[in-house]
């Protein structure tokens, strides 16, 4: 799987919205916290993907604080997100997704409450 960020919808356009922002603006590096809750995360994706992909879904939905629309993301590319998160320190330019059914996705927290229950139960 290639991990390759999207094109700059933008580049090389003279009236590029974005040309009066500072590139060379440097985020704080995440914290070691961070680091270990977007690591969790990555592990929890695994196991959220090999329990819900069999029953159809396709991946996970993100209410977006930025644009207050839902995000709707396939496994491989929510994975690749905090991959980059974690290389880069900070998130993907990040754009809705074309036509998606949302009968397909579910929520962080309806995934990890399904895995609980689905591990709960294994223990009995």
């Amino acid at each position: 799987m290639r991990d390759d960020p999207p094109l700059d919808p933008f580049a090389d356009d003279p009236g590029d919205p974005t040309a009066g922002l500072d590139d060379d603006e440097e985020l704080a590096p995440l914290t070691p916290d961070e680091v270990e809750e977007i690591a969790a995360d990555l592990a929890d994706l695994e196991v959220f993907q090999v329990l819900l992909e069999p029953r159809g879904m396709r991946g996970l939905v993100v209410d977006c604080q930025d644009c207050e629309e839902p995000h709707y993301f396939a496994w491989d590319l929510l994975r690749a997100n905090l991959r980059h998160l974690l290389a880069e320190g900070q998130p993907r330019v990040h754009e809705p997704a074309f036509s998606p059914d949302p009968s397909e996705y579910v929520s962080w927290d309806y995934a990890r409450g399904f895995a609980d229950a689905v591990l709960a139960a294994d223990e009995t």
